[in-house]
């Protein structure tokens, strides 16, 4: 098999010496060895930052210390979260935009059939109701009971005091430093998508090449 440049599969490689390699095709793109190795850590801290968020860690911890988690799982916690809060906290910026079905499920990214049967599980429980738009009588609206609320609340407060416990550990210039980075990376990872193909269409035209030589790959 052909393997592109910067990828390797020799079994028992060191990580070091793969990560040399993708360095120095990072450096032949015109990206520099100093930039190119804080890319791989960062790297490496979100994709373990991604398995513990995965695990939902903080979110089975808060139902579990109210008691709540043989009532509630985890992705019934996200349909409530995504009914309950603001447009802001998905990325978006209409803060009066009303909550459907369609709503939850683009907010969340999941198949709009599953954002329903999970609506209608929570409807049953008494923690969502559908109500009717009233800008448009044909829409039907998804909102939170005051139980539902509750809960959100309460798991919120869970998390901010353990977000708030560790962060009160920083320096006032460490967080001043920190904030304004983070949201700068944030927004910079909803435009990562394209950024391949139109910053270095030679580079990944060169790849793909070399992946159609191999026909296993076809």
């Amino acid at each position: 098999m052909t393997i592109p440049a910067g990828v390797s599969n020799r079994e028992g490689e060191a990580i070091g010496g793969r990560d040399t390699e993708l360095t120095q095709f990072l450096e032949q793109a015109g990206i520099d060895s100093r930039t190119g190795t804080a890319a791989l850590e960062v790297d490496g801290v979100l994709q373990h930052w991604r398995r513990r968020v995965n695990k939902r860690e903080l979110g089975a911890a808060a139902l579990a210390a109210f008691g709540l988690d043989d009532e509630i799982d985890l992705a019934q916690l996200d349909v409530m979260m995504a009914i309950w809060a603001p447009a802001s906290a998905f990325g978006g910026d209409d803060e009066t935009e009303e909550v459907m079905v369609a709503t939850i499920a683009t907010r969340l990214r999941i198949d709009p059939s599953r954002a329903s049967r999970v609506v209608s599980d929570l409807i049953a429980r008494g923690l969502a109701r559908r109500t009717a738009s009233q800008r448009d009588a044909r829409r039907t609206l998804v909102e939170l009971t005051d139980p539902g609320t509750a809960i959100i609340e309460a798991v919120r407060r869970f998390k901010f005091l353990i977000l708030g416990e560790f962060l009160s550990g920083w320096s006032e210039e460490e967080l001043a430093l920190f904030v304004p980075l983070f949201e700068r990376f944030a927004a910079w990872t909803e435009e990562a998508g394209p950024i391949g193909r139109t910053r270095f269409p030679e580079e990944i035209k060169a790849i793909a090449e070399q992946l159609a030589k191999d026909p296993d790959t076809t």
